[in-house]
């Protein structure tokens, strides 16, 4: 369930659970104790069997167990904290071209963790980019980021840094190959939703009584 909805329904919740203290304490004078254990209650049946009732209808929307849920998350939290390391490598870098490079590498790494995270059945065919793309772009560009903010530099310093870079594009070229992958049954569904629409449009253009009309 999203966190935006579990904290609304908290808000909810807690409201409702509130109002209905005092009506049990004020309205049928319950004491304290009882009220306060009644509102307690129901407010905390009412927030577990909506949200129960929610992440039931969204693991079967998704066609997802809830161990595979629970094991999808867990490697989305997981990338969440290498983008982080990867936009302070960004950051930390003082050339145009290097920030440039590690900018699209974070920018195609959220784009991904974004598609995963509104879509987790998407998980399955995006593992490459999770379990070895990701952590090969984090480390390196960390490396390239050190090595790069040394003040002095030798030739085989330069070497590595221009093999890095090298590596970190080819990187980038292999992830916008795994965002491919993972949208490419949306990219099907189009082009024939797009070729019905042609289909469509031909057979409208196309009318037999235009023929009889100009026979006569």
């Amino acid at each position: 369930m999203k966190p935006v909805f579990t904290f609304f329904l908290g808000m909810f919740t807690a409201a409702a659970t509130i109002l209905l203290w005092v009506i049990l304490f004020n309205g049928f004078i319950l004491g304290l104790v009882p009220s306060t254990v009644s509102a307690l209650l129901a407010g905390g049946l009412t927030f577990f069997g909506i949200k129960l009732y929610s992440d039931r209808k969204f693991l079967k929307k998704n066609k997802l167990t809830r161990k595979e849920y629970v094991y999808i998350q867990k490697n989305l939290d997981e990338a969440k904290k290498k983008i982080s390391r990867l936009q302070k490598a960004f950051f930390s870098v003082r050339t145009m071209g290097a920030f440039k490079q590690l900018y699209e590498l974070s920018k195609l790494s959220k784009r991904m963790y974004s598609i995963i995270h509104k879509d987790p059945r998407r998980f399955y065919q995006s593992e490459r980019f999770f379990f070895y793309h990701l952590d090969s772009v984090v480390e390196l560009s960390e490396k390239y980021a050190m090595l790069a903010a040394q003040p002095v530099k030798n030739e085989k310093m330069y070497i590595s840094l221009k093999e890095t870079q090298s590596t970190l594009e080819d990187l980038s070229e292999s992830i916008k190959k795994d965002i491919y992958h993972v949208l490419s049954s949306d990219i099907d569904d189009l082009n024939f939703e797009l070729d019905v629409a042609k289909h469509s449009l031909k057979k409208l253009e196309y009318n037999p009584l235009d023929d009889e009309r100009r026979k006569k």
